[in-house]
């Protein structure tokens, strides 16, 4: 009998998130649709007049804010009800309307950075001056400065606005695809019972001690992609086509300066993220063998990347247990961080388990004024429990920020998202080994400890390398079709884990699954933000209060700054190779004092 998924209304209310906390019904959600209609169509009556007074531009600036402030609320309500359950039609409508509103507004309002740049810099002091609550908006106003190489006229940032939702049709399409209509057949577990294959529990069954449920479930899930190869190869190509549409239009160098420089970060810390990386595989490649090695094959396969390297440990966890752990390894982060993870354990600020239909993977999101929420699969697995810790830490980001800044100044850069995240989770680790003394135990933390170098520094470098030369073949017009995909995804494959491991024909096809590659240059930031992590963890082990209150510091402050900038405030530069080299060397310290205790 299959271990069938439960239906949506079957999961138990406790282990579900309250959106009620944004709206307590489809009612007031739609108020706010009209408001937003509303605010953008006020809005779209001071084109014009932005220069005429300081009076006329604070008005258009307070409608704006509150204008966004609503459609982070209608989106992410929308997005959390339709990712509950991705074949929820009703819910589907839902999200989609929110994402038409939204792109109508932003098409109404496209005239303000145009005026904004026509504003003599004078004109502006003049404002501030005689109009303090200007500088609530001054950083927005500075961004739109900043950008202004890239942005077009009134006319062309609105047929810019327009074409945004079209652009959006190959991530949406894969998004559904992915998640709502791929299906997957069941496969035998360890116990010989029909188990069912999903997004969600795929990694689950790569960590199966039983070799053979690994490369059932590795070729089964793999093949089902196969079929559908073409698909998914026509929507990468749209969506890298999209790309290049943008950048162009704003006359970016390549669809990669279009990514980076909207964010305050030069192209270079992504490229020279990939040179470190690619100098210095050996780490790689030595903890490959040290994996061959201790599983005891003859031939190592990508089905066995995931499980555990020693047997002689074993570990789950509950979701319970989880939390229990969570809350006493972040204490050094101090009690109030605590406490207000202590409070979205207690007040449903997350979406535990699995559910037929339920988006895969995790997130967390923040609707501006109210509380995070945390989208998680929770599978009772050991690595659900960093996951956990994981999105907590974007949490609490995205809730200190909110609570310290104005809207505009709130939103920190996708740069610096995965920071405290991963911070957490190295907390966590070392919080996990200092209260251990058990050596099977230690041995296995350390194999986790290694497994995230491995799978977020360079896991994550070798997404972004694909997607960066994905996108140079694409702007030198070479065809992104399903071969050319493969072959590249198979030869970077075989480059970044060296030659003790089989790069099974399967694992070129995985690039069809990788929801991140929509996401537009977003993963490099996992591999800069661990190894910064990395320093800043260090620190706070060695140093205590101080650098303690620098990170927190940090977690406040937004985009009060650039984003490399308010990293180096924390002790960590990124302009340079040194953190990358630095936490390349902590794997190695890492895999040496693994091989001590075996």
């Amino acid at each position: 009998m299959a271990k069938a998924l439960p239906d949506r209304n079957e999961v138990k209310t406790e282990n579900t998130w309250d959106l009620s906390e944004i709206y307590t019904d489809k009612e007031a959600w739609e108020k706010d649709i009209t408001c937003i209609k509303e605010l953008s169509e006020r809005i779209a009556t001071s084109e014009g007049k932005l220069a005429s007074s300081s009076a006329s531009l604070l008005e258009a600036l307070r409608s704006l804010e509150e204008m966004y402030i609503r459609i982070s609320c209608v989106s992410n309500y929308a997005m959390c009800l339709s990712d509950e359950d991705t074949g929820n039609t009703a819910h589907q409508a839902m999200s989609a309307k929110a994402e038409n509103i939204t792109a109508d507004a932003v098409a109404k309002i496209s005239f303000i950075d145009p005026e904004l740049l026509a504003i003599p810099e004078d004109t502006f002091e003049k404002f501030y001056a005689e109009c303090p609550e200007l500088l609530k908006y001054k950083y927005y106003i500075n961004e739109a400065l900043r950008l202004k190489d890239h942005t077009l006229s009134s006319d062309k940032e609105l047929l810019m606005a327009l074409s945004a939702e079209s652009l959006s049709a190959s991530a949406n399409t894969f998004g559904l695809l992915n998640n709502a209509d791929m299906s997957f057949p069941s496969i035998k577990d360890e116990n010989g019972e029909e188990a069912t294959l999903s997004n969600g529990r795929f990694v689950g069954f790569l960590l199966s001690p039983d070799r053979e449920v690994r490369r059932n479930a590795f070729t089964t899930y793999y093949n089902e992609y196969n079929k559908l190869l073409n698909t998914y190869a026509s929507l990468y190509n749209g969506h890298v086509k999209g790309l290049i549409f943008n950048a162009r239009a704003r006359q970016y160098k390549s669809t990669l300066e279009a990514a980076v420089i909207p964010n305050d970060v030069t192209p270079s810390v992504y490229t020279n993220l990939i040179k470190a990386v690619n100098e210095n595989a050996d780490a790689l490649h030595s903890y490959v063998s040290l994996r061959k090695e201790l599983l005891g094959v003859d031939e190592l396969h990508m089905y066995d990347i995931y499980v555990p390297m020693l047997k002689d440990f074993t570990k789950e966890v509950s979701f319970d247990e989880a939390k229990e752990t969570a809350l006493k390894a972040l204490a050094p982060l101090g009690d109030d961080y605590v406490s207000v993870i202590k409070e979205g354990f207690e007040n449903r600020w997350i979406d535990v388990y699995e559910n037929k239909g339920k988006r895969g993977g995790a997130y967390e999101t923040a609707a501006y004024g109210h509380h995070p929420f945390v989208l998680l699969n929770f599978d009772n697995k050991f690595d659900d429990m960093f996951t956990l810790v994981h999105e907590m830490g974007h949490a609490m980001h995205s809730y200190y920020s909110d609570k310290a800044n104005p809207y505009f100044e709130s939103q920190y850069k996708i740069f610096v998202a995965e920071v405290a995240s991963t911070c957490n989770e190295l907390l966590l680790l070392y919080y996990l080994l200092d209260n251990s003394d058990d050596p099977a135990e230690k041995r296995y933390l350390l194999n986790h400890y290694l497994d995230m170098f491995k799978g977020t520094l360079f896991r994550q470098t070798q997404f972004a390398e694909f997607e960066m030369l994905t996108n140079e073949m694409a702007e030198k017009g070479e065809s992104l079709n399903k071969d050319n995909l493969s072959n590249l995804y198979l030869d970077i494959n075989k480059k970044y884990y060296g030659p003790d491991i089989v790069s099974d024909k399967e694992i070129a096809w995985e690039w069809a699954r990788i929801p991140h590659f929509y996401y537009n240059f977003y993963v490099y930031q996992y591999a800069t933000s661990f190894s910064a992590s990395v320093a800043i963890v260090n620190m706070i082990r060695t140093e205590g209060a101080a650098a303690v209150e620098r990170f927190r510091r940090f977690l406040a402050s937004g985009c009060t700054k650039p984003p490399v900038e308010l990293l180096k405030d924390v002790g960590v530069d990124l302009e340079t190779a040194a953190p990358f080299v630095s936490a390349i060397n902590a794997m190695r310290d890492a895999i040496d004092e693994l091989k001590k205790l075996i």
